[in-house]
């Protein structure tokens, strides 16, 4: 049975959602390509119909990643309450976020991950980061610019090292220690 051009387009927007998931949640070598397509709810053959390879998708789903966040944190940021780094500080340094592996940053999920991958992942990585660098940086209200990119710089280290170190061990008290501390670390006394 052919599927229409509309259903494809449907068909491959599915895949690319279900692998910026699945990526996140097991890194792109932790997911085969039958796997991600059964996951989606279709058949292995249908995969090239999409995409000439899989580096191709881990891109594109890559991206669709970096998208997200960074138009939640625009949001976010923009219709705050309170300063730009206790906003970051208690959204992204919570509990929830540090066990939301699948929809959680994709700095975090795949900070150590995209060092071994292809050129291709690795510049989606970096504009990625990029982008959100400059968001965090447009939203800080002192400062040179170069200052104010610093300290976007600065800030999102501590969150995506402070999160990935909490997911990492599986002592619970110390993970919600290690959220604690890079809290503290980024926020004014009495105000996180």
């Amino acid at each position: 049975m052919k599927v229409s051009r509309e259903q494809a387009a449907k068909h491959r927007e599915h895949i690319v959602e279900t692998a910026a998931t699945l990526f996140r949640e097991r890194g792109f070598d932790g997911v085969g390509v039958a796997e991600l397509m059964k996951a989606a709810g279709l058949t292995h053959g249908g995969f090239y119909g999409h995409f000439a390879s899989k580096e191709q998708l881990m891109t594109e789903s890559c991206t669709r990643a970096f998208d997200q966040k960074e138009r939640l944190w625009t949001t976010e940021l923009t219709n705050r309450r309170g300063t730009p780094l206790e906003v970051m500080a208690k959204r992204y340094l919570s509990a929830r976020h540090r066990k939301d592996h699948g929809t959680g940053c994709p700095l975090a999920s795949w900070a150590v991950d995209a060092s071994r991958q292809p050129e291709s992942i690795r510049n989606t990585f970096t504009d990625g980061m990029q982008r959100l660098v400059k968001v965090l940086a447009e939203q800080l209200e002192s400062g040179s610019t170069s200052e104010r990119y610093q300290k976007s710089l600065s800030t999102w280290a501590t969150l995506v090292g402070a999160i990935v170190l909490a997911r990492a061990t599986n002592d619970t008290k110390l993970a919600d220690d290690i959220l604690q501390a890079a809290t503290r670390s980024l926020c004014e006394p009495d105000h996180c």
